[in-house]
């Protein structure tokens, strides 16, 4: 079953998995927030940074398995399988949107 996602939140996935930190931090509206393992990077230049560092670490693709709204925010349940510690796993992965871009991303 395919799930549909909202564009900014498919083409996020999408640049994900092409393991593109240029991509994905043009997901982003520039004062973006994403929360992962623990840490928070505020702004562009610190997510693009993180999502190059995601990348050293880890080799991955996450499958969007369902979508749900919650408030302002959109969760999106994910399988992730990769070289990582507990693969697979499901994540959830919580966005805000701000129009077109992510304004704010928590994965857990």
């Amino acid at each position: 079953m395919t799930v549909q996602l909202a564009q900014p939140l498919a083409e996020y996935f999408a640049a994900a998995n092409a393991d593109d930190a240029d991509r994905v931090v043009a997901c982003f509206t520039p004062d973006a927030i994403v929360h992962d393992e623990g840490g928070e990077m505020r702004g562009r230049a610190a997510i693009r940074a993180w999502a190059a560092e995601v990348r050293r670490k880890y080799h991955f693709h996450a499958e969007a398995l369902a979508v749900e709204e919650a408030g302002d925010r959109t969760i999106v349940t994910a399988h992730l399988t990769g070289n990582f510690p507990g693969n697979p796993v499901d994540l959830g992965y919580r966005f805000k949107l701000d129009g077109a871009k992510i304004s704010a991303l928590e994965i857990g």
